[in-house]
């Protein structure tokens, strides 16, 4: 008789027997190691090592308000008694959550007994400045940092035995990965994918920026499996963000009767204190009448900077930010997307970070997509951002006069008109339509109204049929279906190579995954298809347009949107 949820019980029999036939075959052909060593947790000598570092900031920091509040707010998370296997922490941007929760979460396994620590990021571009704030705090004498932190970019999960040995496997203590790697590997039901959820059990989950986790059709069943692993697998949940939105409030998506005894791992007075201090940093406003292209140029610019404008797509910001550089010289404008591969993304954002720290250079404008929404430590005078979801806008509201020290700074709602490649995002009509109520409204706009702005869309527009499907699919452990409707990203991408040199090695196996992911992009398999892009080996592509450090992949759409006189959407 099987105790518990049958369904996941089933899948790790079958992980179980998949990751033992990849693992056997990829060492037979050389691509694994015969014996792989085991890296241990060690949980409370890496808190010490944690608690060290935070001592060291300290005395080499200034006494001001936020510094006094990020520490508060560190040893509060550190020292905090949980009993419960599912928690959240609802801080503002800017209260030091990333290393916070991380010490939360090692006195957490060290009490709890727990074998590895997953922080799961919604976007690619913020893994790295996580990875090496935690390499450079947590890995004790003698260890390798890559091992001991792992940084995994792409769900690149491949199934012939010529690419086996390129999946990233969840085995190093501390994972830091994406939403859409780990949460479709919960989903997943092929073999190269499951052979390493069996890491999982006895683990302890920070879903750092939940709000940006997952589209709202997901989350009935996330919420399903979030409680199933706690509950039945010794999983340890910590929910948080700064602009966090109870879902599980919600009786759409939640069916636990108490699901209101999810406790706060940040005391009340904490959180009131770091949400005073919130509202004296920046002013909420709104234009919302349409502007194309050069309307936005002009009205933006017409602000003190440096700026920064958030598009809805990685075409828009990419046509705003080659307009910017065409009409005010490439001196005066950054762009920031995930038409970058991690590796030029890195160089853009230590660019950015330079250009901030100079209190001189001021008449620029980084012009980017949500990617730089959460967890991206910059600080701009002013904001900008397309018309969208509440939880972005608090979100974006972030990187704005981030530390306090401008007189005024004001975050900025505008609308678009779509014109040559600047075009609407269809995904985000209905929450863009909700929080497009509150300004017409008057309704202040407040980290409180996460959780109401999901509601009201859900009252709104209704949940998609696909929650229920999914439900039912598991249910009757079929396993296909829900990999198939599981998309946290609703586009059939493919891995994109846009190195020659890496294009190369890869075609006689000669890259690890680690290498691939530095050079790599996501795009549409449609728009692939549609510009016939060359296949390198089990659907990995190789890019054959221009591709450069400023527009990435899209410089090549860019020219040839221009040669071409047409309208090419990605």
């Amino acid at each position: 008789v099987i105790k518990g949820n049958r369904s996941l019980f089933f899948l790790f029999l079958l992980l179980c027997l998949a990751d033992a036939d990849h693992t056997d075959t990829a060492t037979h052909y050389g691509q694994y190691p015969s014996v792989e060593k085991t890296i241990l947790l060690r949980p409370a000598e890496r808190l010490a090592r944690l608690d060290r570092g935070i001592a060291e900031l300290q005395e080499n920091s200034s006494d001001n308000e936020r510094n006094l509040l990020r520490n508060t707010m560190y040893y509060a998370c550190r020292d905090v008694d949980i009993k419960s296997r599912i928690s959240s922490c609802d801080s503002p941007v800017g209260s030091g959550k990333t290393t916070a929760v991380m010490a939360h979460l090692l006195a957490q396994a060290e009490k709890r007994g727990l074998r590895r620590i997953f922080v799961v990021l919604p976007f690619t571009n913020i893994i790295k400045q996580s990875v090496e704030r935690y390499r450079d705090m947590l890995v004790l004498p003698g260890e390798n940092a890559e091992e001991v932190v792992a940084e995994l970019h792409h769900r690149a999960d491949f199934e012939s035995e010529d690419t086996r040995y390129l999946t990233a496997l969840w085995r190093a203590p501390i994972i830091v990965t994406t939403a859409v790697a780990f949460f479709e590997t919960l989903a997943s039901n092929s073999t190269a994918t499951l052979r390493r959820l069996h890491e999982l059990p006895g683990s302890a989950i920070f879903v750092d920026e939940a709000h940006a986790a997952l589209p709202v059709s997901l989350l009935p069943i996330a919420w399903k499996w979030i409680n199933l692993y706690a509950n039945e697998w010794n999983c340890y949940w910590v929910l948080a963000s700064g602009s966090l939105n109870r879902f599980w409030k919600i009786p759409e998506i939640s069916e636990r009767e108490d699901s209101d005894n999810i406790p706060e791992i940040v005391n009340d007075k904490i959180r009131t204190q770091l949400s005073n201090y919130e509202k004296k940093r920046i002013s909420y406003q709104s234009d919302l009448r349409p502007r194309a292209t050069a309307e936005i140029a002009d009205w933006v610019t017409a602000f003190p900077g440096p700026r920064l404008i958030i598009m809805n797509t990685v075409q828009s910001a990419a046509a705003v930010a080659d307009y910017f550089a065409e009409k005010f010289g490439r001196e005066h404008v950054e762009h920031l997307s995930t038409a970058l591969t991690p590796s030029d993304r890195d160089k853009t954002l230590e660019q950015v970070k330079l250009r901030l720290k100079n209190k001189e250079d001021i008449n620029w404008t980084l012009v980017a997509t949500s990617c730089v929404e959460a967890g991206v430590d910059l600080s701009f005078r002013n904001g900008f951002r397309e018309l969208g979801p509440l939880v972005s806008l608090l979100q974006a509201a972030g990187r704005v006069n981030r530390e306090g020290t401008f007189p005024k700074s004001e975050m900025w709602t505008f609308c678009i008109s779509e014109d040559g490649m600047v075009k609407l995002n269809p995904g985000l009509k209905e929450s863009a339509a909700v929080l497009k109520r509150y300004f017409e409204s008057k309704i202040a706009i407040v980290p409180e109204l996460s959780t109401q702005s999901i509601s009201d869309e859900i009252v709104l527009y209704g949940l998609s049929g696909k929650h229920k499907r999914l439900v039912d699919a598991e249910s009757n452990l079929n396993f296909p279906q829900v990999e198939n409707d599981f998309k946290v990203i609703d586009t059939d991408s493919r891995l994109v190579v846009v190195d020659v040199t890496v294009a190369s090695q890869l075609k006689y196996g000669k890259i690890d995954w680690r290498g691939l992911q530095k050079v790599s992009v996501q795009i549409a398999k449609f728009k692939l298809d549609e510009l016939k892009t060359p296949i390198i080996v089990d659907n990995i592509y190789r890019w054959n347009l221009d591709y450069d450090g400023f527009l990435g992949y899209m410089a090549g759409i860019v020219k040839l949107k221009k040669y071409s006189g047409g309208v090419m959407i990605i």
